[in-house]
């Protein structure tokens, strides 16, 4: 018997090892850690527990039969994240450069089963060179079974993606079908064709960086959610969004001991607007004081910064926060921003999280670039998202609220639950100056004339209570109440329920 425990425990130490010390080195030398040390970082101390450890490929082709390395690549099995568990792999760059063969993509297919099976989110980390060319078809067909898998497991369980260094060609699809995507500053990128094939086909000289690094993922392309200066922020980070998170579309929301009064008021609130209607303010100040103890988790904070989306907590559940912000092009909703939120908000209509929808929107940019992009079809999949969402959504207007922008920032007539608006709350078609223009072409030469009509729009619009009269908001509010209103009516609205007509999937405009 101790020679066979002995052997087993051989057996794990060369697993272990992946590519060989020498492998191991080098992936420290570039800033990295190896795929191991990157899940003892992210899950609790003593928690994982690995499965397929001495899983082996079956390529005879291209000399690889004399090539056999434990684990093939990638380390899978499950743990837990502060007591909650979590399913995950993550690859091994040590290993044939992560590049996924066909039994590669078993070991993950087997997790991305257990984990839709058994209603625990699934996180993957992702450090690998693509499909591994000695297998052919039988790395992509293993692609596909993996892809397959993200679609079935998308608005069951959250879905994590972490890319911590190469990640390319049929590898960036994957994350791509996924819930979140984070990387790695200087350390990570994704493409579909690299730097080379690119000169080749369009003659551009680009590196992996300018191609496809975190800087442009964040800020051009919006396909990361954010990005960490190291390996160890990012887990670290990971593990805070999961506190976030449910662990499926079935369960209960997450919910943590919060000694922040729920009904704590904030007095400097009450001057956060400007008495200047023109000049901006910083809305996540009021996302902040309204959140338990000031702790927000943003998503997309480097891309389309004039919406705000991102994670807070009331009393300890967990809410949805999306905002205009009045620093970036004045709050206005562009293409960008209409895809950013819209997200978003399905989302945490997936999960059950509840909305809290800030609101200082002065309409939608015009512009031939914004019409020619598709802003229309973009501003759609905004009021697709929200008008469509069934969860509690609870909307406070701060300042502006005009023209369709009103509309499509979870107004009551998309059903939008409770609807809350500041004193300083603007509720218009547009603002005064732009509806006396049109109204009143003919006095345009007669400036005193053309003042008295802007004071007069003023004094009938330029507040909330042509909007409340009618029902389309429930209460003006005080600013240093808002906490508390917001508090209120989430637990108010805890137990609903509401049902969509029955269809086999919606067709919103993409």
């Amino acid at each position: 018997m101790k020679e066979v425990l002995a052997e087993l425990e051989s057996r794990r130490a060369t697993a272990r090892l992946g590519g060989g010390q020498r492998r191991i080195d080098a992936q420290h030398a570039r800033g990295k850690l190896t795929a191991r040390e990157r899940i003892e970082i992210l899950l609790d101390e003593g928690s994982f527990e690995e499965f397929d450890m001495f899983k082996v490929h079956r390529c005879t082709d291209f000399g690889m039969d004399e090539s056999h390395i434990p684990g093939d690549g990638v380390v899978t099995g499950w743990g837990t994240i502060n007591g909650r568990t979590v399913y995950v792999f993550s690859k091994d760059f040590t290993v044939f450069g992560g590049s996924l063969s066909e039994t590669h993509a078993q070991k993950i297919m087997k997790i991305q089963d257990m984990a839709l099976q058994n209603r625990a989110p699934i996180i993957g980390i992702f450090d690998a060179g693509g499909a591994r060319i000695q297998e052919g078809v039988a790395a992509l067909g293993g692609y596909g079974e993996v892809f397959q898998r993200n679609v079935l497991a998308s608005g069951v369980i959250p879905q994590i993606s972490v890319i911590m260094g190469p990640c390319a060609g049929g590898d960036v699809y994957s994350p791509a079908m996924t819930d979140f995507i984070f990387m790695v500053r200087d350390t990570s990128y994704m493409f579909v064709t690299g730097p080379d094939v690119v000169k080749t086909v369009t003659n551009e000289t680009v590196t992996a960086e300018q191609l496809g690094g975190a800087s442009i993922h964040t800020t051009k392309s919006s396909i990361a959610d954010g990005a960490f200066d190291n390996d160890v922020e990012a887990l670290q980070q990971m593990r805070r969004l999961v506190d976030f998170l449910p662990a499926n579309n079935t369960a209960d929301l997450p919910e943590l001991a919060s000694y922040d009064d729920p009904y704590r008021a904030d007095m400097s609130l009450d001057t956060l607007v400007p008495d200047n209607p023109n000049k901006p303010y910083d809305m996540k100040e009021l996302i902040r004081k309204t959140v338990d103890e000031g702790d927000f988790f943003e998503i997309q904070e480097s891309f389309a910064g004039n919406i705000i989306t991102g994670f807070g907590r009331i009393e300890g559940r967990t809410v949805g926060f999306i905002a205009n912000q009045p620093m970036v092009l004045a709050g206005v909703l562009d293409s960008d921003a209409s895809r950013k939120a819209a997200r978003f908000v399905r989302f945490c209509d997936c999960f059950n999280i509840p909305v809290v929808t800030f609101v200082d929107v002065p309409g939608f940019l015009p512009g031939t670039s914004q019409e020619y992009g598709g802003l229309i079809k973009h501003g759609a999949k905004l009021l697709f998202a929200y008008a469509e969402a069934t969860v509690p959504k609870v909307t406070v207007i701060t300042r502006k609220a005009y023209g369709g922008a009103y509309d499509v920032m979870s107004s009551k007539h998309i059903r939008g639950d409770i609807n809350y608006a500041w004193p300083s709350a603007e509720i218009a078609v547009m603002g005064a100056k732009g509806a006396v223009e049109i109204l009143y072409r003919a006095e345009l030469g007669d400036k005193d004339k053309i003042a008295k009509r802007t004071k007069d729009y003023e004094d009938r619009f330029a507040n909330p209570f042509v909007a409340a009269e009618r029902g389309y908001i429930d209460e003006v509010i005080l600013p240093h109440s808002t906490r508390r209103r917001v508090s209120r009516a989430l637990a108010l609205l805890r137990g609903k329920t509401q049902q969509n007509p029955w269809k086999k999937h919606d067709n919103i405009p993409l």
